[in-house]
Protein backbone atom coordinates (compact mmCIF):
# COMPACT_ATOMS: atom_id res chain seq x y z
CA UNK A 1 0.00 0.00 0.00
CA UNK A 2 1.24 3.49 -0.82
CA UNK A 3 2.60 5.22 2.27
CA UNK A 4 0.43 8.26 1.49
CA UNK A 5 -2.69 6.23 2.20
CA UNK A 6 -1.49 5.21 5.64
CA UNK A 7 -2.95 6.73 8.76
CA UNK A 8 -1.53 6.98 12.25
CA UNK A 9 -2.76 7.62 15.79
CA UNK A 10 -1.10 8.22 19.16
CA UNK A 11 -1.72 5.38 21.58
CA UNK A 12 -3.69 6.44 24.66
CA UNK A 13 -3.68 3.28 26.81
CA UNK A 14 -0.18 3.47 28.29
CA UNK A 15 0.15 7.05 29.46
CA UNK A 16 1.66 8.90 32.44
CA UNK A 17 0.74 6.17 34.93
CA UNK A 18 2.92 3.63 33.11
CA UNK A 19 5.70 6.24 32.90
CA UNK A 20 5.54 6.52 36.71
CA UNK A 21 5.70 2.72 37.02
CA UNK A 22 8.69 2.41 34.68
CA UNK A 23 10.45 5.33 36.38
CA UNK A 24 9.99 4.26 40.01
CA UNK A 25 10.69 0.62 39.13
CA UNK A 26 13.97 1.35 37.38
CA UNK A 27 15.05 3.98 39.90
CA UNK A 28 14.19 1.84 42.94
CA UNK A 29 15.89 -1.29 41.62
CA UNK A 30 19.04 0.52 40.50
CA UNK A 31 19.24 2.39 43.82
CA UNK A 32 19.22 -0.90 45.72
CA UNK A 33 21.82 -2.41 43.39
CA UNK A 34 24.24 0.53 43.61
CA UNK A 35 23.79 0.78 47.38
CA UNK A 36 24.58 -2.87 48.00
CA UNK A 37 27.56 -2.93 45.62
CA UNK A 38 28.94 0.11 47.45
CA UNK A 39 28.48 -1.55 50.83
CA UNK A 40 30.04 -4.84 49.67
CA UNK A 41 33.05 -3.54 47.77
CA UNK A 42 33.77 0.10 48.62
CA UNK A 43 32.91 0.64 52.27
CA UNK A 44 30.52 -0.95 54.81
CA UNK A 45 27.99 1.84 55.12
CA UNK A 46 25.03 1.35 57.43
CA UNK A 47 23.40 4.73 56.80
CA UNK A 48 23.63 4.42 53.03
CA UNK A 49 22.18 0.90 53.09
CA UNK A 50 19.28 1.92 55.31
CA UNK A 51 18.46 4.99 53.21
CA UNK A 52 19.05 3.25 49.88
CA UNK A 53 17.19 0.07 50.78
CA UNK A 54 14.30 1.95 52.38
CA UNK A 55 13.89 4.34 49.47
CA UNK A 56 14.33 1.56 46.90
CA UNK A 57 11.66 -0.66 48.43
CA UNK A 58 9.24 2.27 48.72
CA UNK A 59 9.79 3.26 45.08
CA UNK A 60 9.30 -0.32 43.87
CA UNK A 61 6.11 -0.65 45.94
CA UNK A 62 4.67 2.64 44.63
CA UNK A 63 5.39 1.71 41.03
CA UNK A 64 3.83 -1.74 41.41
CA UNK A 65 0.70 -0.30 43.00
CA UNK A 66 0.44 2.17 40.11
CA UNK A 67 0.54 -0.71 37.62
CA UNK A 68 -1.89 -3.00 39.44
CA UNK A 69 -4.28 -0.11 40.02
CA UNK A 70 -4.65 0.29 36.25
CA UNK A 71 -5.10 -3.35 35.32
CA UNK A 72 -8.35 -3.85 33.43
CA UNK A 73 -9.14 -6.79 35.70
CA UNK A 74 -7.65 -6.35 39.14
CA UNK A 75 -7.77 -10.07 39.85
CA UNK A 76 -5.28 -10.45 37.00
CA UNK A 77 -2.62 -9.59 39.57
CA UNK A 78 -2.94 -13.19 40.74
CA UNK A 79 -1.52 -14.39 37.43
CA UNK A 80 1.51 -12.09 37.39
CA UNK A 81 2.29 -13.00 41.01
CA UNK A 82 2.38 -16.71 40.14
CA UNK A 83 6.03 -17.88 39.72
CA UNK A 84 4.83 -20.65 37.37
CA UNK A 85 3.92 -17.99 34.81
CA UNK A 86 7.49 -18.34 33.47
CA UNK A 87 6.59 -21.85 32.34
CA UNK A 88 2.97 -21.19 31.39
CA UNK A 89 3.64 -17.96 29.46
CA UNK A 90 7.35 -17.13 29.20
CA UNK A 91 6.74 -14.01 27.05
CA UNK A 92 4.62 -12.27 29.72
CA UNK A 93 7.02 -9.43 30.49
CA UNK A 94 4.87 -7.82 33.20
CA UNK A 95 4.93 -11.15 35.05
CA UNK A 96 8.71 -11.36 34.71
CA UNK A 97 9.05 -7.83 35.97
CA UNK A 98 6.73 -8.49 38.89
CA UNK A 99 8.81 -11.47 39.98
CA UNK A 100 12.02 -9.47 39.71
CA UNK A 101 10.47 -6.66 41.75
CA UNK A 102 9.13 -8.97 44.46
CA UNK A 103 12.45 -10.77 44.93
CA UNK A 104 14.35 -7.51 44.69
CA UNK A 105 12.36 -6.21 47.67
CA UNK A 106 12.77 -9.47 49.60
CA UNK A 107 16.56 -9.59 49.21
CA UNK A 108 16.76 -5.83 49.75
CA UNK A 109 14.98 -6.00 53.10
CA UNK A 110 17.03 -9.02 54.16
CA UNK A 111 20.33 -7.34 53.25
CA UNK A 112 19.43 -4.26 55.31
CA UNK A 113 18.14 -6.26 58.30
CA UNK A 114 21.46 -6.63 60.19
CA UNK A 115 22.10 -2.89 59.87
CA UNK A 116 18.54 -2.15 61.01
CA UNK A 117 19.10 -4.21 64.17
CA UNK A 118 22.14 -2.04 65.00
CA UNK A 119 20.35 1.28 64.53
CA UNK A 120 19.47 2.99 67.84
CA UNK A 121 16.61 5.00 66.34
CA UNK A 122 14.84 1.91 65.00
CA UNK A 123 15.37 -0.02 68.21
CA UNK A 124 13.75 2.79 70.22
CA UNK A 125 10.53 2.56 68.21
CA UNK A 126 8.16 0.39 70.33
CA UNK A 127 6.80 -1.94 67.66
CA UNK A 128 9.88 -1.99 65.40
CA UNK A 129 12.20 -2.61 68.34
CA UNK A 130 10.20 -5.66 69.43
CA UNK A 131 10.11 -7.09 65.91
CA UNK A 132 13.88 -6.72 65.55
CA UNK A 133 14.34 -8.77 68.73
CA UNK A 134 12.13 -11.68 67.65
CA UNK A 135 14.03 -14.95 67.65
CA UNK A 136 13.36 -15.68 63.99
CA UNK A 137 14.45 -12.17 62.95
CA UNK A 138 17.66 -12.54 64.96
CA UNK A 139 18.43 -15.88 63.27
CA UNK A 140 17.72 -14.51 59.80
CA UNK A 141 19.89 -11.47 60.53
CA UNK A 142 22.75 -13.72 61.62
CA UNK A 143 22.45 -15.83 58.47
CA UNK A 144 22.48 -12.71 56.29
CA UNK A 145 25.64 -11.48 58.02
CA UNK A 146 27.37 -14.79 57.29
CA UNK A 147 26.29 -14.78 53.63
CA UNK A 148 26.20 -11.03 53.10
CA UNK A 149 27.70 -10.98 49.59
CA UNK A 150 25.52 -13.87 48.43
CA UNK A 151 22.36 -12.05 49.54
CA UNK A 152 23.69 -8.80 48.11
CA UNK A 153 24.35 -10.33 44.71
CA UNK A 154 20.89 -11.92 44.63
CA UNK A 155 19.50 -8.42 45.15
CA UNK A 156 21.81 -6.91 42.51
CA UNK A 157 20.90 -9.53 39.88
CA UNK A 158 17.20 -8.93 40.47
CA UNK A 159 17.78 -5.18 40.43
CA UNK A 160 19.47 -5.31 37.04
CA UNK A 161 16.64 -7.57 35.88
CA UNK A 162 14.07 -4.94 36.88
CA UNK A 163 15.99 -2.13 35.15
CA UNK A 164 16.34 -4.11 31.91
CA UNK A 165 12.75 -5.35 32.09
CA UNK A 166 11.33 -1.81 32.03
CA UNK A 167 12.76 -1.46 28.53
CA UNK A 168 11.89 -5.00 27.43
CA UNK A 169 8.26 -4.36 28.35
CA UNK A 170 8.06 -1.55 25.80
CA UNK A 171 10.17 -3.34 23.23
CA UNK A 172 7.65 -6.21 23.20
CA UNK A 173 5.02 -3.88 21.69
CA UNK A 174 5.62 -4.27 17.91
CA UNK A 175 2.87 -1.90 16.72
CA UNK A 176 4.80 1.16 17.99
CA UNK A 177 8.15 1.59 16.22
CA UNK A 178 9.49 3.93 18.91
CA UNK A 179 9.15 1.16 21.48
CA UNK A 180 9.92 -1.91 19.32
CA UNK A 181 13.58 -0.98 19.17
CA UNK A 182 16.47 -3.05 20.61
CA UNK A 183 17.96 0.16 21.96
CA UNK A 184 15.06 0.77 24.38
CA UNK A 185 16.18 -1.73 27.08
CA UNK A 186 19.71 -0.30 26.93
CA UNK A 187 18.45 3.29 27.14
CA UNK A 188 16.15 2.57 30.08
CA UNK A 189 18.82 0.58 31.93
CA UNK A 190 21.41 3.35 31.54
CA UNK A 191 18.83 5.92 32.63
CA UNK A 192 17.82 3.83 35.67
CA UNK A 193 21.39 3.63 36.99
CA UNK A 194 22.08 7.28 36.19
CA UNK A 195 19.03 8.40 38.18
CA UNK A 196 19.96 6.00 41.00
CA UNK A 197 23.43 7.56 41.29
CA UNK A 198 21.86 11.03 41.25
CA UNK A 199 19.40 9.99 43.98
CA UNK A 200 22.15 8.54 46.18
CA UNK A 201 24.32 11.62 45.65
CA UNK A 202 21.37 13.74 46.76
CA UNK A 203 21.02 11.65 49.92
CA UNK A 204 24.75 11.72 50.66
CA UNK A 205 25.03 15.49 50.19
CA UNK A 206 21.82 16.50 52.00
CA UNK A 207 21.07 13.80 54.60
CA UNK A 208 24.11 11.67 55.48
CA UNK A 209 26.74 14.43 55.06
CA UNK A 210 29.74 12.32 56.03
CA UNK A 211 33.11 13.80 55.03
CA UNK A 212 34.57 10.28 54.93
CA UNK A 213 32.31 9.52 51.93
CA UNK A 214 34.14 11.91 49.62
CA UNK A 215 35.74 9.13 47.54
CA UNK A 216 32.38 7.40 47.09
CA UNK A 217 30.68 10.62 46.04
CA UNK A 218 33.43 11.42 43.51
CA UNK A 219 33.18 7.89 42.09
CA UNK A 220 29.39 8.23 41.78
CA UNK A 221 29.80 11.54 39.96
CA UNK A 222 32.30 10.06 37.50
CA UNK A 223 30.16 7.02 36.76
CA UNK A 224 27.08 9.19 36.32
CA UNK A 225 29.02 11.40 33.91
CA UNK A 226 29.79 8.31 31.80
CA UNK A 227 26.16 7.14 31.96
CA UNK A 228 24.82 10.54 30.87
CA UNK A 229 27.28 10.48 27.96
CA UNK A 230 26.07 7.00 26.99
CA UNK A 231 22.46 8.17 27.19
CA UNK A 232 23.18 11.07 24.83
CA UNK A 233 24.86 8.72 22.33
CA UNK A 234 21.88 6.33 22.43
CA UNK A 235 19.47 9.24 21.90
CA UNK A 236 21.57 10.42 18.95
CA UNK A 237 21.11 6.96 17.43
CA UNK A 238 17.38 7.14 18.12
CA UNK A 239 17.21 10.45 16.24
CA UNK A 240 18.35 8.82 12.98
CA UNK A 241 16.53 5.54 13.58
CA UNK A 242 13.19 7.33 13.92
CA UNK A 243 13.74 9.94 11.21
CA UNK A 244 14.55 7.30 8.58
CA UNK A 245 12.23 4.58 9.82
CA UNK A 246 8.69 3.45 9.20
CA UNK A 247 5.61 5.70 9.23
CA UNK A 248 5.16 5.02 12.94
CA UNK A 249 8.81 5.88 13.61
CA UNK A 250 8.70 9.12 11.61
CA UNK A 251 5.56 10.29 13.41
CA UNK A 252 7.20 9.58 16.77
CA UNK A 253 10.23 11.57 15.59
CA UNK A 254 7.96 14.51 14.73
CA UNK A 255 6.30 14.39 18.15
CA UNK A 256 9.56 14.16 20.08
CA UNK A 257 12.01 16.36 18.21
CA UNK A 258 9.60 19.24 17.71
CA UNK A 259 8.49 19.29 21.35
CA UNK A 260 10.23 21.80 23.63
CA UNK A 261 9.48 19.64 26.67
CA UNK A 262 11.57 16.82 25.16
CA UNK A 263 14.28 19.02 23.63
CA UNK A 264 14.70 21.58 26.42
CA UNK A 265 13.17 19.83 29.44
CA UNK A 266 14.64 16.36 29.00
CA UNK A 267 17.68 16.63 26.71
CA UNK A 268 18.64 20.17 27.74
CA UNK A 269 18.01 20.36 31.49
CA UNK A 270 17.74 16.61 32.15
CA UNK A 271 21.00 15.58 30.45
CA UNK A 272 23.21 18.34 29.00
CA UNK A 273 23.10 20.78 31.92
CA UNK A 274 23.85 18.13 34.60
CA UNK A 275 26.55 16.69 32.31
CA UNK A 276 28.47 19.98 32.33
CA UNK A 277 27.83 20.54 36.04
CA UNK A 278 29.23 17.11 36.90
CA UNK A 279 32.08 17.53 34.42
CA UNK A 280 33.13 20.72 36.19
CA UNK A 281 33.10 18.89 39.53
CA UNK A 282 35.10 15.95 38.21
CA UNK A 283 37.72 18.18 36.57
CA UNK A 284 38.05 21.01 39.09
CA UNK A 285 36.24 19.81 42.23
CA UNK A 286 33.55 21.61 44.22
CA UNK A 287 33.72 24.76 46.31
CA UNK A 288 30.01 24.36 47.04
CA UNK A 289 27.64 21.40 47.02
CA UNK A 290 24.88 23.39 45.34
CA UNK A 291 25.91 22.54 41.72
CA UNK A 292 26.02 18.76 42.27
CA UNK A 293 22.76 18.83 44.21
CA UNK A 294 21.23 20.81 41.33
CA UNK A 295 22.65 18.33 38.81
CA UNK A 296 21.21 15.40 40.78
CA UNK A 297 17.73 16.95 40.89
CA UNK A 298 17.88 17.65 37.14
CA UNK A 299 18.94 14.06 36.36
CA UNK A 300 16.03 12.74 38.43
CA UNK A 301 13.65 15.07 36.61
CA UNK A 302 15.07 14.03 33.25
CA UNK A 303 14.65 10.34 34.07
CA UNK A 304 10.92 10.78 34.48
CA UNK A 305 10.59 13.02 31.40
CA UNK A 306 12.27 10.36 29.25
CA UNK A 307 9.59 7.83 30.14
CA UNK A 308 6.77 10.37 30.03
CA UNK A 309 7.59 11.42 26.47
CA UNK A 310 8.15 7.83 25.37
CA UNK A 311 4.54 7.12 26.37
CA UNK A 312 3.29 10.33 24.78
CA UNK A 313 5.09 9.73 21.45
CA UNK A 314 4.02 6.12 20.99
CA UNK A 315 2.33 6.05 17.56
CA UNK A 316 0.43 3.32 15.74
CA UNK A 317 0.60 3.34 11.93
CA UNK A 318 -2.04 1.62 9.78
CA UNK A 319 -1.65 -0.84 8.22
CA UNK A 320 1.03 -2.31 10.49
Amino acid sequence: MDVNTMTYASQDLWTWWLAVYLYTGGLGAATLSVTFLTDMYLKPHRNLVLWGAGAGVVLLSLGSMMLFGHLLHHLAAIHVLNPLVFILKPDAWIAWGTQFIIWMMVWGVLYALPYARETPLLRRLPLVGKVLDWGLVVKISGAVQRFRKFVGWLAVVNGVGVAVYTGLLLQSFPAVALWANPGVPLLFTVSAFSTALAFLLLIMYTVIKDAADEKIRVLYERIDLVLISAELVILFSFFFYLKRGSESAMRSWELLFTDFGWLIGFIGFGLIVPFFLELKGVVKGWTSHVPIITASVLVLMGGYLLRHYFMYAGVYAYPW
